[in-house]
């Protein structure tokens, strides 16, 4: 949709359990938008005509038509793999397991977690705030004298069941 823009999907996280019914018919869509496909080993395994994604791949923010993948066998492994790697910006799940929803909404460290919903939600106006002047992904914003409010960070939590913008 916008490449440039801050909530764009670089990066998919995908289960083992699902990566050869998905994978396959995912890059077929993509390909046709141009999209390169980086990813790991199985990944690769999935889609013969993706490159092969290095450890910089996964924590890139490409602005371009890029997209890396990696392949996990556990929540646990995907929300680390998220964690180390992520911009703190935002993050979506896309699951029919609510235990795992809420998992990924606590455990994930981002401004904006969702679960079966786009990231491309998280934008200023998107949210009510009127035009967006600048989005931080610190936890802490303010520099010299300051009161509880400038100690104090947010973490938007949004639920969904499959919106897109």
């Amino acid at each position: 949709q916008r490449i440039g823009v801050c909530n764009a999907c670089e990066s998919l996280v995908i289960h083992e359990n699902i990566r050869e019914k998905v994978l396959p018919a995912l890059a077929e869509a993509l390909r046709s938008a141009s999209v390169e496909i980086r990813g790991d080993e199985r990944t690769l395994r999935s889609i013969p005509d993706a490159s092969a994604a290095d450890e910089e791949d996964y924590g890139k923010e490409y602005l371009d038509y890029i997209l890396s993948v990696k392949t996990v066998d556990s929540l646990n492994e995907a929300i680390a793999h998220i964690n180390r790697y992520n911009t703190g910006h935002s993050d979506s799940i896309i699951t029919e397991n609510a235990d795992n929803a809420q998992r990924f909404l606590n455990e994930v460290d981002s401004a904006c977690v969702y679960a079966n919903a786009s990231t491309r939600f998280t934008d200023g106006f998107e949210f009510g705030f009127g035009a967006e002047i600048g989005i931080s992904t610190q936890k802490l914003h303010a520099r010299g004298p300051m009161g509880l409010k400038e100690l104090t960070t947010y973490k938007y939590v949004i639920r969904g069941n499959g919106q897109i913008r």
